[in-house]
């Protein structure tokens, strides 16, 4: 089954690039620490699901996952650095004809004029353009939209493209990776700009994958020992999670057999309820060539890692992990956003996907994933933990380790970013005349409010 992938603003076009250079990178490693064999049917299952081959054989861009679409929509500045030899590989590129310039970009500014006015002043040619890859898909899974959440291009646009794929392709499923901006401020409305655009998100997609800039910048300057952190060392940090998640594993322990339908099967794993839909990623290992050359892994300890870092809540191994975080003894429900006013140590889960890759795979022992008190009481821990494994490792890594969780972990960032927003538009309505001139009216933002409210209340209650 084919995912149409639309990548929109600089954001998404820069990690877009980044995401799919590792793809490729890591398909055509010449061994993958495995037999022949099975390198060249993982190998075989990448270029199935993120390229067309040519017959020139250079490989056309395409992403996931299966013989998947890219749309590339962004500013003319984006659109004519993704064309440019900087973006480019000498073995796989990105079809021009897969891109839709706006006449200017919204960076730095409210989202909602391209999501009021330039969205559907192009609605008619974004569609059209969408409709044509969608006919080249045997069967349509759905789509994968990369896009920040604060800034002007991607986020307003994100959201409108979002919305109009849901009423058209209504029985399609939508997966939004969204960029979490730094909790220090990037635009001086990208508080506004983050309610309004996941409240539309929240309305129209089925999932929402969020990496947190600053917890990615940390792994950049902790883990991957970078002293000056350029957006490209971070959008190859964002690269090298995606990839670990979305490259080829075993449809069923045991099995040769890759499976077909990854982001179908991440919908079914981890999204058991429309109310709860924030996804999040971890990833073990993660570290600088110097220190790769003078470490040695086991599956245990990194299953150790990983599981306290999902409970205590931390995104990077070693470094900042809690150790005195335990489940608790007893599942007492919580009192509803008061517990946020206390400091959230526990972080329960809803649902988890654990993703194995490398040497000895199938002696990993996953005990540990499956302890009920782990997760929520309406969700039998049976439906709410899965693993996928491929002996074929992944980059540089002899055994590495991925999860994707539905949990608690976006809650205080949430109710912080409500918060701030709240404050501001409490405070003479702030800033509301860059909205308002789009059409925007303050019920517009009472509706989102109320419903991210309701959102942090609910993972609140977990």
């Amino acid at each position: 089954m084919s995912v149409v992938t639309v990548q929109l603003g600089q954001c998404g076009n820069q990690i877009g690039f980044e995401v799919f250079d590792a793809l490729y990178t890591d398909s055509h490693c010449p061994h993958g620490l495995c037999s022949k064999r099975e390198n060249e049917a993982y190998q075989a299952s990448c270029k199935e699901r993120f390229f067309s081959e040519e017959e020139n054989g250079a490989f056309l861009f395409l992403l996931i996952p299966l013989p998947s679409h890219s749309l590339n929509f962004s500013s003319p500045l984006v659109a004519s650095q993704a064309i440019s030899p900087h973006w480019c590989n000498p073995l796989w590129y990105i079809g021009h004809s897969l891109f839709f310039h706006l006449e200017r970009g919204f960076f730095n500014k409210s989202s909602d004029g391209a999501y009021s006015v330039h969205g559907p002043r192009h609605e008619e040619s974004i569609m059209n353009l969408i409709q044509k890859e969608v006919e080249k898909c045997d069967s349509l899974s759905g789509f994968f939209i990369i896009m920040s959440m604060a800034g002007g291009t991607g986020s307003g646009l994100g959201a409108f493209v979002t919305q109009k794929l849901q009423d058209q392709y209504s029985n399609s499923l939508k997966m939004n990776h969204i960029i979490w901006p730094y909790g220090t401020g990037e635009v001086i409305v990208q508080n506004y700009n983050s309610i309004l655009t996941l409240s539309h998100l929240y309305r129209s997609s089925d999932a929402l994958l969020v990496h947190e800039n600053d917890a990615v910048h940390k792994i950049c300057a902790k883990l991957m020992n970078i002293k000056q952190i350029s957006f490209s060392d971070i959008n190859q940090v964002l690269a090298h999670q995606l990839g670990s998640v979305f490259q080829p594993t075993y449809s069923v322990e045991g099995s040769c057999h890759y499976r077909r339908n990854p982001l179908g099967d991440l919908m079914e794993n981890l999204v058991p309820h429309p109310e709860f839909k924030m996804l999040g990623i971890r990833n073990i290992p993660q570290m600088s060539e110097n220190s790769l050359a003078y470490s040695t892994f086991t599956w245990a300890g990194l299953l150790k890692y990983l599981r306290q870092m999902l409970i205590s809540n931390s995104k990077m191994e070693e470094v900042g992990i809690d150790w005195h975080v335990r489940p608790p003894l007893s599942r007492l429900p919580t009192l509803g956003k008061a517990s946020l006013n206390r400091e959230l140590q526990f972080n329960t889960s809803i649902a988890n996907l654990v993703i194995l890759r490398g040497k000895d795979v199938h002696s990993a022992d996953l005990g540990g994933f499956k302890d009920p008190a782990l997760y929520t009481s309406w969700l039998k821990p049976i439906n709410a933990f899965n693993v996928w494994k491929t002996q074929r490792a992944f980059s540089k890594y002899e055994k590495s380790a991925a999860l994707v969780s539905n949990s608690q972990f976006l809650l205080k960032p949430l109710d912080t970013i409500v918060g701030k927003a709240w404050n501001m538009f409490a405070s003479n309505r702030a800033y509301i005349h860059q909205y308002t001139k789009f059409g925007l009216e303050e019920e517009d933002f009472l509706d989102s409010f109320t419903l991210l409210e309701q959102v942090v209340a609910s993972y609140c209650n977990l």
